[in-house]
């Protein structure tokens, strides 16, 4: 464990934001750097809570208390050690994971919970500055080839495994660019997502871009960039050993109300879609921009958060963020008791940049200009019924912007599923059981105390 009595002496600390009126003026990160003792002292905090619940809760099974112990220690490439043993990709997880491991903390029973997903994140930046993430090849060759279709984290992960594991691996993806939501999705995630396809194609992992896995693309969703080429089942079939499924759910969830179909109201995916592709460089501008324009987001989620802080990077001359359910409370509450995960007000750097949220609110109507533009939306608000969100009663609001502002309306309710006809049911498939675990890479158990895949 790390300090005994750490809880007792420090704080919770984290890092500081860069002023709003700088950062929305460009894509970087948001947080300012975290010096590396405080990241210690925060690490300090790691109580001896005999049974770490933070295990539980991080879905990854991160073996968090041992390398808190670690940082605290100094020991930061035994750490990065520790940490990349359960998790590829820990620099994506310690941006954008929302930390349930930190909503068990045991110390958060009656104090701030450790800063477990902070401490990850320093752990795998100071590993790729310090250069210890190099590739890492296997020792002797299956001689069996894999196909992933699908290049997102769950895609990369497995490809990275079974590369290590001595496979001869190839990805398939039908955007121009291999990353999935973390590329098309995320805004400016770029740079990260690049060193790790670095690290997997000099591991050997071959990635295929712009080709269509099954059908002909037809039935693509406007958010995602079609492929140039197209694959069927029966290829895949013959020419591999195995083949991996990892699509996302790229099907949004729609909502069907009067007003749906005029021009201005888009899906969340395909405006950041567009906006994504224009700060990388591969469009010359958004296709679907914010510049100058009362933006309503319906949706009060992570995605609408990004769709909130594009906009403002975009120069929106304003936002309000719709959510259908009421406005949570700041803390945990009798009825919400730990370790399981609260439902709290969660408040991103986005909304720290401007805009209205308005909560209990769900759309009743888009209402429409004479050319068929957007021009204000009816919102009702809604009281919280005993199963359903509105189910119990509701009022009609005054429509907000005036009727007089033209507005752009960004749509996020989640999304449904992958593509209708994206692919065969994986019970057509006859997949080898023969590939190994990746725990016994190369058919070979790692051996005690290593924990980095890739040795024995």
């Amino acid at each position: 464990m790390a300090d005994p009595r750490g809880f007792l002496k420090y704080d919770r600390e984290l890092p500081c934001h860069r002023p709003v009126p700088i950062r929305v003026h460009d894509w970087r990160e948001v947080y300012e750097p975290f010096p590396a003792d405080t990241a210690r002292r925060q690490a300090a905090r790691c109580m001896d809570c005999g049974i770490p619940f933070c295990h539980e809760g991080c879905p990854l099974g991160n073996l968090i208390t041992e390398w808190n112990d670690l940082v605290y220690r100094d020991q930061w490439f035994e750490a990065s050690e520790r940490l990349h043993a359960t998790n590829n990709f820990p620099d994506f997880t310690g941006r954008l994971c929302p930390a349930p491991c930190e909503a068990s903390c045991v110390l958060g029973i009656n104090a701030a919970p450790v800063t477990i997903k902070q401490i990850e994140y320093e752990i795998v930046e100071r590993a790729w500055a310090e250069g210890w993430l190099g590739p890492i090849r296997p020792s002797q060759h299956s001689g069996r080839r894999v196909a992933v279709v699908g290049s997102g984290p769950v895609g990369l992960a497995a490809a990275q495994q079974l590369a290590r594991a001595g496979h001869s691996v190839v990805v398939f993806e039908r955007a121009p660019r291999p990353g999935g939501l973390l590329r098309y999705g995320i805004p400016e995630f770029k740079r990260v997502i690049d060193r790790r396809l670095g690290q997997l194609t000099a591991e050997g992992v071959e990635l295929r871009c712009g080709i269509t896995v099954g059908n002909s693309g037809a039935d693509t969703p406007p958010s995602v960039p079609g492929g140039h080429e197209t694959v069927d089942v029966a290829t895949l079939r013959s020419s591999f050993d195995a083949v991996l499924l990892a699509t996302g759910a790229t099907v949004p969830r729609d909502v069907q109300v009067p007003g749906r179909a005029l021009h201005g109201v888009h899906q969340a995916m395909e405006y950041l879609t567009g906006a994504n592709q224009a700060t990388e460089g591969s469009l010359g501008r958004p296709p679907i921009d914010a510049a100058g324009k009362v933006v309503v987001i319906i949706g009060g989620g992570d995605t609408g958060a990004d769709c909130l802080g594009t906009a403002h990077r975009q120069g929106a001359r304003s936002v309000h963020q719709l959510e259908i359910l009421p406005e949570p409370p700041t803390s945990r509450s009798e009825e919400d008791p730990w370790p399981t995960w609260p439902r709290i007000l969660r408040t991103y750097p986005a909304h720290e940049e401007g805009g209205e949220r308005l909560f209990s609110v769900s759309t009743a109507e888009l209402v429409g200009d004479a050319a068929g533009t957007s021009e204000r939306y009816e919102p009702i608000r809604c009281a919280p019924g005993p199963r359903l969100p509105g189910a119990a009663h509701s009022s009609r609001l005054p429509g907000r912007p005036s009727s007089c502002a033209p507005i752009w309306c960004c749509w996020h309710s989640g999304s449904a599923a992958p593509n209708a006809r994206a692919s065969s049911p994986t019970s057509a498939w006859r997949l080898p059981t023969e590939v190994p675990s990746p725990w016994t890479l190369g058919g070979r158990r790692m051996s005690k105390g290593s924990s980095r895949p890739g040795t024995w």
